[in-house]
């Protein structure tokens, strides 16, 4: 199983970004314990170059990392095919113990690694490094997850077995089963779609206010990251309802396959596009007051406000026209 083209290009990207942060992470450390902008010594010339060298590294390194996610996804989905039981990612995932804890690391660790993008970022604008020990802080951790990450992928690919029956996505995402999944599945769909569009609608309106006054970007940050969740919610509740156009398919993975038009991978980059930025706004606030950064971040945190606003109104209109352009009706 583990030969598979899908798998080993998933499994190699993992070692290449796990060594990658494991390296920039034995450096940080060293920053974060000898870093001196005030010293002319050799030691900070060279940790100087050093960070510069890690910043274009972990860039790159980092894009991969988020994009993993969507790899990961789809490589599951490519392998339902092998088990018994199975119609998408969610019967492949759940062949073992391991599949799903994979799957919320790497969406904690795409979150995380967006953000990371960001203030690196940031601190490549300030003309002192200001944001040099924040970053370093922060990718401190992210290594220990990404390699968690690694390691229980692997131990996921390696038990793979063809002859093990699993759960369909019918099963697993019941309104009748006595899980998460289904208590999830199973929440009211009036309420969660008020809940929806309300937060939508109070998430843009924070972000208009902080474009045009320049305040509240923690309380936009706040908001956005509750919209990203009740959005996911809302997806299982009641929106793959409308694009399967079936009462009682809560599934978040078939929407990925050819018969829905892949139109679950644009719902899931605007989703999660729209989350790291709104995060970054909030994680760039605590330095709006240093000196080298004090007009390089209230444009950069209006590009991101915008970036959310856009990514989650596309993603309410792509919603929007499923509900409306189908005669499928709940309730």
């Amino acid at each position: 199983m583990i030969q598979r083209p899908a798998i080993l290009a998933l499994s190699i990207e993992s070692l290449l970004v796990c060594f990658m942060l494991i390296y920039a992470a034995w450096y940080g450390r060293r920053i974060l314990e000898k870093w001196d902008l005030r010293s002319g010594s050799e030691l900070q010339l060279e940790l100087e170059r050093r960070t510069y060298l890690i910043s274009v590294i972990l860039s790159y390194t980092l894009v991969f990392q988020i994009l993993s996610l969507f790899l990961y996804i789809f490589t599951a989905d490519y392998l339902h095919s092998l088990f018994t039981g199975a119609m998408c990612a969610a019967g492949s995932l759940g062949v073992n113990g391991f599949g799903y804890p994979v799957l919320i690391l790497k969406i904690v660790n795409c979150l995380v690694a967006g953000v990371w993008l960001i203030i690196n970022h940031v601190d490549s604008r300030g003309y002192d490094y200001p944001l040099i020990k924040p970053k370093y802080e922060l990718l401190n951790i992210l290594a220990p997850l990404v390699l968690l990450e690694t390691v229980l992928q692997f131990a996921y690919f390696l038990d793979l077995k063809a002859d093990v029956i699993t759960s369909c996505c019918g099963s697993l995402f019941s309104t009748e089963k006595h899980s998460i999944a289904g208590e999830v599945a199973g929440l009211p769909h009036g309420p969660m779609q008020l809940a929806f569009f309300g937060m939508m609608a109070v998430t843009a309106a924070l972000g208009v206010f902080f474009c045009m006054k320049g305040k509240g970007g923690a309380l936009f940050s706040i908001f956005s990251s509750l919209t990203f969740v009740v959005s996911v919610t809302a997806l299982v509740s009641f929106i793959c309802l409308y694009l399967y156009e079936l009462p009682s398919h809560h599934c978040p993975f078939c929407i990925l396959q050819k018969e829905y038009g892949f139109i679950g991978y644009a719902l899931y980059a605007t989703l999660f596009g729209g989350a790291v930025s709104g995060l970054g706004v909030g994680s760039l606030m605590p330095f709006t007051s240093n000196p080298s950064l004090s007009k390089v971040i209230p444009p950069i945190q209006r590009r991101l406000v915008l970036v959310t606003l856009a990514l989650y109104l596309l993603f309410s209109l792509i919603v929007s026209w499923r509900m409306l352009g189908t005669p499928f009706r709940l309730g």
